[in-house]
């Protein structure tokens, strides 16, 4: 049995390790290609492309690379024509994924979508791509269910995997100690991105805001994790002609183990949020795209829902505070982390206490519930 899966991002490399490795729990001798990360490539996939290839977003950044994409797309298309795949999974990178599942649902292979995209947030529209075009959407939270329904879109919940993955409590201090940490020291991890215009848009308020915290704070601890040497010397470039003299504790990959060893976290805003609250750690998120996709999406009125980050979403709440393109300044920096740290102990408690219940709901052993209902599809 052969499976095609195309990924875009880190985040979607992480659950489909955890998909192949629970996949092959039913068929060990399955084979799987298309476009991955390394995780993906770790547990037996075969790469047609790189996934940086995909990693992309924003309405203007995509234009300089839309003719490669389209191009990788077309070769898949008439690749997987020639030699079908038992199933296609596209899973997350929904401008990428859902119209390569629509061409190939056409010529009658089954597809499933793993993730779905924030069409309940933003972009509604989207949806009508996806009607008649997937055998199955996976969701990974329980709300979403519903909205598919209401568009006669085949769906289901199968949990988040970083939800199973988490401990439902972590202690810092020995975290602390496996990394080389401050034992007793006020910590804040800072995540600025995993990507390149991420860190360019991001880190330079990041590191005015980490200069004035400093000043006023010169016993906390900075910790910054990095996903490769390519963002971290990018991030070290603008911090030496920003903020030289601002000490930095850089650590390669281990966000996770950085932000529960973090007493709270400054971050762009993404999956890392989810991370965040499962690890139940206050977060700062910021997030700032091109002034053209900005214009854009309020031009426009695509985003539905009250928060940015997904976070507030599911608690219902302002919990994590979001500063939003040009309100991502060094000043609003400094004053929601400060805010943040100065909070009182039932706020805190209250922000636990939600971050823990949505924790529980998304602990659903998920990559073998979405390994099941993929098999499900196959053998229809």
């Amino acid at each position: 049995m052969r499976i095609a899966i195309v990924v875009g991002e880190a985040s979607g490399d992480i659950l489909g390790s955890r998909l192949i490795e629970a996949l092959r729990q039913h068929h060990p001798d399955l084979v799987f290609e298309g476009i991955a990360g390394s995780e993906m490539i770790a547990a037996g996939f075969e790469p047609l492309y790189p996934m940086e290839k995909l990693a992309v977003m924003g309405f203007t950044e995509v234009l300089p690379r839309l003719r490669e994409l389209l191009n990788i797309r077309k070769d898949l298309v008439q690749r997987w024509q020639h030699n079908p795949p038992d199933i296609f999974i596209g899973i997350d990178a929904p401008d990428f994924n859902l119209k390569l599942e629509a061409l190939l649902h056409q010529q009658n292979i089954p597809t499933v979508h793993y993730v779905s995209p924030s069409v309940w947030a933003w972009r509604e529209s989207r949806v009508k791509k996806i009607k008649g075009n997937i055998d199955l959407m996976l969701t990974l939270f329980p709300f979403e269910v519903d909205f598919y329904k209401q568009h006669d879109i085949p769906a289901k919940f199968v949990g988040h995997p970083l939800a199973d993955e988490i401990a439902l409590h972590s202690d810092k201090q020995p975290i602390r100690k496996k990394l080389g940490l401050d034992p007793i020291a006020h910590i804040l991890a800072v995540l600025p991105g995993s990507r390149t215009g991420e860190i360019k848009r991001l880190t330079p308020d990041f590191l005015q805001g980490l200069k004035r915290l400093h000043q006023k704070y010169p016993d906390w601890q900075f910790v910054i994790p990095f996903i490769n040497t390519d963002i971290r010397k990018q991030f070290e470039r603008l911090k030496q002609s920003i903020a030289p003299d601002v000490p930095i504790v850089f650590i390669a990959g281990q966000s996770r183990k950085t932000m529960a060893a973090a007493d709270q976290i400054l971050m762009a805003s993404g999956t890392a949020v989810l991370e965040g609250m499962l690890i139940n750690r206050p977060m700062v998120a910021a997030y700032r795209v091109s002034a053209l996709t900005a214009f854009i999406i309020r031009r426009f009125k695509m985003i539905k829902t009250s928060y940015f980050t997904l976070a507030n979403n599911l608690c219902d709440k302002p919990l994590v505070p979001e500063l939003i393109q040009e309100d991502v300044t060094a000043e609003n920096i400094m004053q929601a982390v400060e805010k943040q740290f100065l909070q009182s102990k039932q706020q805190r408690d209250d922000e636990k206490q939600c971050f823990h219940n949505v924790h529980l709901k998304l602990r659903q052993n998920a990559s073998q519930q979405a390994a099941k209902a993929i098999l499900d599809v196959i053998n229809k």
